[in-house]
């Protein structure tokens, strides 16, 4: 392999469709059952304020995308307007976060076809679906857009049957109306936990290197995207609770493929689950895509090994990138839980989002003559409120996605620790921990043998005995780190 240029290949129509690809992923047609037991038909409400704060920071994605169009999405945005360790953790999440989204489709993807054959095996068909477009996006960005444009170009023909039924439909189930059974609390729950379908635009950004006149195509397709998830996902909430009550599609495995059952009979089931598995298969393939990138772009600035950073003589794409994001993916993908994966999904990317909006006011502060072929009306509100309202939706996740969230932040930033602090640094500062925990285990056999801590005669011994050992051991290992060149 080596080093070259990432192609630009991909038009206007062909971003569009990966950014709505990108984001009509199997959570649309599998996750709805427990957003509705969050907002009930009040979901509709959900949809709506999360597409229009989705809308605030895509604004902000289309002005510095068309302003710094090379590969890396928010960590390119990042780095160009912090650098540092801020810049590492937007690129950090970002990687992250594209993995988590791309485990989800592919669970997703398996529940949906569970619908159809119970009998599955819902993580080895997740795993499969992962290994399939990993293969996909080795051989290259023109394929996958390729790919990508054709079945976005089924998957919204099948939509669009499902919605037009809908709307002109006699059969009613229920009268509409909007009730929350948690209240306001549940509608913003809901709002927290469906974010993660509107993630198409962060897609776009993160192909940005490889897409054709990036000045005005980069703004054009992640607005066209945006506004039409806005309308679709609307207009999808508004069929089901005119069709059915709330409370229906809890326990559903496909709630959209119950709905259409209602009023299209079997013939909706087919239309609505093979809409899913396209929805569910372009996600797989833009994260896959976009995880990707991301770990291309930190090997660039040398945050990542190098080897991520090389391209494939034949085929122009990163592919240890590729592999190594995918293998993660597939661990991932194993565990089989749809909602923990979309939940951890959500709160890498609504940090990307704070950063992107961060990232665009200090280059506006810092970078006043930058070229901006794209700028976001009404600034700096619009950044403002873009911010504020993704902070306000980290308080709604559920509290083990906040924990991931920290264990993430704090794997990171011992990472960027390794990689960027000098060897003999690093040396020191494993030697000194090291000798600290030999200390300490001197210390507690001291006590056990002196009898300061009282235990019983067997017990002492095994326990003064391990800490020798462990000492022994340690401060060893922290003379070697001290000493070593």
């Amino acid at each position: 392999m080596r080093e070259t240029r990432l192609k630009r290949e991909l038009g206007l129509l062909q971003t569009v469709m990966m950014g709505i690809g990108g984001a009509i992923s199997a959570g649309v047609f599998v996750t709805l059952g427990h957003a509705a037991a969050l907002a009930g038909s009040a979901l509709i409400s959900s949809m709506i304020l999360c597409g229009i704060i989705n809308l605030f920071t895509m604004l902000s994605y289309a002005e510095l995308g068309a302003a710094i169009p090379r590969a890396g999405g928010e960590y390119t945005f990042a780095k160009a307007a912090f650098g540092g360790y801020l810049s590492f953790a937007t690129g950090w999440f970002e990687w992250i976060s594209n993995m988590f989204y791309a485990a989800f489709s592919a669970v997703g993807f398996a529940n949906l076809i569970s619908y159809i054959i119970p009998a599955i095996n819902i993580p080895l068909v997740a795993v499969a679906t992962v290994v399939v477009f990993t293969l996909v996006n080795i051989k290259g960005i023109k394929e996958t857009g390729q790919t990508q444009t054709a079945l976005m170009m089924i998957l919204l023909a099948l939509l669009g049957i499902f919605i037009f039924s809908g709307f002109i439909t006699s059969q009613s189930a229920c009268s509409l109306e909007f009730e929350a059974p948690e209240g306001l609390f549940g509608v913003f729950r809901a709002t927290a936990f469906i974010f993660v379908v509107y993630l198409g635009g962060e897609a776009i950004a993160v192909a940005q290197a490889e897409i054709k006149d990036p000045s005005k195509t980069i703004p054009r397709a992640i607005l066209l995207a945006s506004l039409a998830l806005l309308f679709i996902y609307t207009a999808i909430t508004y069929v089901i609770f005119k069709i059915v009550p709330a409370g229906s599609l809890v326990d559903k495995v496909s709630p959209l493929a119950y709905v259409a059952e209602q009023f299209m009979g079997t013939l909706g089931v087919g239309l609505t689950t093979i809409a899913g598995i396209i929805a569910a298969l372009t996600s797989v393939n833009t994260s896959i895509m976009a995880h990707s990138r991301v770990a291309y772009a930190l090997a660039r600035d040398g945050y990542f090994p190098k080897s991520f950073f090389m391209l494939h003589g034949d085929y122009g794409t990163p592919v240890a990138a590729i592999l190594i994001g995918s293998i993660l993916t597939a661990a991932l993908a194993s565990t089989g839980i749809v909602n923990f994966v979309a939940y951890a999904a959500d709160f890498g990317f609504i940090v990307g989002f704070v950063f992107v909006n961060l990232s665009l006011i200090k280059l506006r502060t810092d970078k006043p003559n930058l070229h901006r072929p794209f700028k976001v009306p009404l600034y700096p509100l619009t950044p403002i409120l873009g911010i504020v309202t993704s902070m306000f939706l980290i308080f709604f996740l559920e509290l083990g996605t906040i924990l991931i969230g920290i264990e993430l932040l704090l794997l990171g930033l011992l990472a960027y620790y390794l990689r960027m602090v000098q060897y003999d640094k690093t040396c020191l500062a494993v030697g000194g921990m090291n000798l600290g925990i030999g200390a300490f285990s001197a210390l507690l056999a001291y006590l056990v043998i002196s009898n300061s801590i009282p235990m019983t005669q067997g017990v002492a011994l095994i326990v003064s005995a391990v800490a020798i050992l462990v000492s022994v051991i340690y401060l060893a290992a922290g003379l070697l780190n001290i000493t070593s060149r």
